[in-house]
């Protein structure tokens, strides 16, 4: 594996600020999308079956950053609490925040192939770093 651009405990955290900041890259394209069908604030969710479909895809990718958005920051956590300093760590923060990005590209362009691909790299990371974490607890017992 290459070695990594910055220590392993602040790609960790760094990603998780990252990650969260991603959730709400869709939704600015949900944002251009009810400027197109005229946005109300006194009803903001009747608009969504108005919205054109790259809007609504966005909408979709939005809600699923914030559902694995928890897993990956609990695992990113748990990695960091238990002092994980392996570059597999590390390059496995960097994937999720990388794949969370495509996905959501790949979700609101409507290439599913590509989405569901960004959706396996991004839970598999998550797996890995909670592998690491158990790994090492259960070794120390």
């Amino acid at each position: 594996m290459p070695p990594l651009p910055f220590p392993v405990p602040t790609i960790l955290l760094d990603s998780i600020a990252a990650a969260a900041t991603l959730i709400y890259f869709p939704f600015l394209i949900v944002a251009f999308g009810r400027t197109q069908v005229g946005y109300s604030t006194s009803a903001p969710r009747a608009v969504f079956d108005k919205l054109p479909a790259f809007a609504q895809r966005a909408t979709w990718a939005h809600q699923n950053s914030f559902e694995t958005f928890m897993g990956f920051a609990a695992a990113a956590l748990t990695a960091y609490v238990t002092e994980i300093d392996s570059t597999l760590a590390g390059w496995a923060a960097i994937a999720f925040v990388t794949a969370r990005f495509f996905y959501s590209v790949f979700y609101i362009t409507n290439i599913p192939l590509g989405r569901s691909l960004m959706f396996g790299i991004g839970t598999l990371s998550t797996v890995t770093l909670f592998v690491l974490s158990l790994s090492k607890v259960h070794s120390l017992l």
